[in-house]
């Protein structure tokens, strides 16, 4: 069987085991681009507890996006700095609202939904800290434009399970794991790796006797632990 029909396999495998344990989960209350592209921002290097009480005060402090953009950047980085590397951080979240103001002359994203996937994708990675993680996740659950997401947890399970190559980076991921699942799995497959990820297949002793999918993972087959 061509290795690639094999992987498809796979993954559907794993699709299906992890609906039949987790369900069908549901993504956190649904943001606007914008929104959800500051957050996503918030999100890196740390937990989503820390990112939405970072993104709570921020969003109290600078009510609007127009506000933020505007602050003096030290309000930006006190409002957000329970996010960790609140520095980096504000000066990015800054510097990405006014480049769209600057491009687009407002801070609406909602255009993006007219464009094709490849361009909208194009168009969101050429800011400087937005990688395919972050563009991909816009994407997906506040564009509603088919993406798949691949976090530090999903690029974990995935290298363990088999279905990508080990020596293949986070950024090759996310267009070959697209590749495995169809566009209507995406949302629920990134969930539920990401929380196989945390509650089973950890970084260190993962617990593989209880992991729904053991029997078809090369990790498990190799260490049998």
């Amino acid at each position: 069987m061509d290795e690639n029909i094999q992987l498809i396999a796979l993954a559907g495998e794993v699709y299906q085991r992890l609906l039949a344990v987790f369900g069908t989960p549901v993504w956190r209350t649904p943001l606007s681009a914008v929104d959800e592209l500051i957050s996503t921002i918030l999100s890196q290097n740390t937990n989503d507890h820390n990112r939405d009480i970072a993104f709570n005060r921020l969003r109290d402090a600078l009510p609007t996006w127009e506000a933020v953009r505007d602050a003096p950047l030290p309000w930006v980085i006190d409002a957000i700095r329970p996010a960790g590397l609140a520095n980096q951080k504000g000066a990015r979240i800054q510097k990405v609202l006014q480049e769209i103001t600057i491009e687009r002359g407002n801070l609406n994203l909602d255009f993006l939904k007219e464009l094709p996937r490849d361009e909208a994708y194009a168009w969101l990675v050429k800011f400087k800290g937005v990688g395919p993680k972050t563009a991909s996740i816009v994407m997906q659950f506040a564009l509603g434009m088919p993406a798949f997401p691949v976090d530090t947890h999903i690029y974990r399970v995935s290298g363990r399970i088999g279905l990508r190559p080990d020596a293949m980076n986070a950024e090759q991921a996310h267009s070959h794991l697209s590749g495995l699942f169809r566009p209507e799995q995406y949302g629920p497959a990134h969930l539920n790796l990401i929380r196989l990820g945390r509650e089973l297949c950890h970084p260190h002793k993962p617990e593989c006797p209880r992991c729904p999918v053991k029997d078809v993972c090369q990790f498990y087959a190799t260490t049998g632990s």
